[in-house]
């Protein structure tokens, strides 16, 4: 994770997210660099709009999509708002799938 939060912090900062800042905000914070992570991050971020993706996951409840129907809430027109929300998961899903194959690894991948 620590290797997410510098570019999060890199990117805070307006600084590039580079291999070299990658790194200095790692060694500053006193974690043992493993460049090849630092790589693969720099790669993974290369296409990736970090404010837009920041604001799509604090758009998403806790709880995710059914959240509100787990916790016993009835909702009128719920059937609609769930097709929506399943065509929106399933386009999210394709561009991933299409970001992931064209960087060659998912962000999953740096630290699993």
């Amino acid at each position: 994770m620590e290797y997410v939060y510098a570019a999060l912090i890199l990117n805070e900062s307006d600084e590039e997210i580079n291999e070299d800042n990658v790194t200095a905000v790692l060694e500053a914070a006193g974690v043992d660099v493993e460049e090849s992570r630092v790589k693969a991050l720099v790669a993974a971020l290369e296409d990736v709009d970090i404010e837009e993706a920041i604001e799509t996951a604090a758009a998403v409840p806790a709880g995710g999509a059914s959240g509100g129907a787990a916790a016993g809430g009835s909702d009128e027109g719920g059937e609609e708002e769930e097709e929506s929300e399943d065509e929106a998961e399933a386009e999210a899903e394709e561009e991933e799938d299409e970001d992931e194959e064209a960087s060659g690894e998912g962000l999953g991948d740096l630290f699993g």
